[in-house]
């Protein structure tokens, strides 16, 4: 089975900064890789890279086996790689149907600006993604965070992704929202996406995720199918467990 993402050896520079160096991972059908790192890690420069918004200088980058170098977010979603983004690029005072659409708005024969059309299809699409909204008329902005991911999630599978990359979805938000923003992370991978899903949290990477890479500094710090690695030694490596016991031995050996 070809990947839908194949990315290897894969490096970025900016200067003589390295964003990105030798970092391999796959991206399959109906699974979630996920990407994992403290701030500064190279989370974002490899998203970026995936999302084409940036080029890589290094490795190669495959998508459905074809070697890629996009030059635009446009080419990246045209061949179905579709990102959301933290600030999630929502217009908070307009509808939640017109969000929906925002930029690809139903239109009837006499270019008019379909409202029934637009008003029924979120309403379909939220609802075939177990997301129940009072009235899609509503602002945006009224919604809760977890609500808004859950909109430009739904967002991304209508409009036909195949690749759903999420930055940092859960990151601001309380135990109880972020617990539904995975509920639906692991509806759109049941419906045979592929999800990269970045976060900080090993606790919220572990319940949905089948593989994991983790980011240090731009390299890759450990690469694990979930068979591989239990919730205790991810968290231990996300803290940075080995460098914790050097510090502690060492200070240990200051006090005696």
């Amino acid at each position: 089975m070809t990947s839908l993402i194949e990315v290897e050896n894969i490096g970025k520079t900016y200067g003589s900064v390295i964003a990105l160096s030798d970092v391999s991972t796959v991206v399959n059908a109906g699974e979630v890789t996920c990407v994992l790192g403290d701030n500064g890690a190279g989370k974002s420069t490899l998203i970026k890279i995936l999302a084409g918004v940036h080029q890589h200088d290094q490795g190669s980058f495959k998508v459905e086996g074809d070697e890629i170098k996009f030059s635009s977010p446009r080419e990246a979603l045209d061949r179905g790689i579709a990102t959301v983004y933290q600030d999630l690029a929502v217009v908070p005072l307009m509808s939640v149907w017109r969000n929906f659409f925002l930029g690809s708005e139903p239109t009837t024969k006499f270019g008019f600006l379909d409202r029934k059309k637009g008003r029924e299809i979120t309403k379909k699409a939220l609802s075939d993604m177990g997301i129940d909204l009072r009235d899609v008329e509503q602002p945006v902005g009224t919604l809760s965070g977890g609500e808004r991911q859950c909109v430009a999630i739904a967002r991304a599978v209508h409009f036909g992704a195949k690749v759903l990359i999420l930055d940092e979805p859960t990151a601001a938000l309380g135990v109880k929202q972020a617990g539904v923003v995975l509920k639906y992370v692991a509806q759109a991978r049941d419906r045979g996406l592929g999800v990269v899903l970045i976060t900080h949290n090993p606790h919220h990477a572990y319940p949905v995720a089948n593989r994991f890479l983790l980011l240090k500094r731009g390299r890759a710090l450990g690469s694990y199918e979930k068979n591989e690695i239990d919730i205790n030694e991810l968290t231990r490596q996300m803290a940075g467990g080995a460098e914790l016991e050097a510090l502690e031995h060492e200070l240990r050996g200051v006090e005696a």
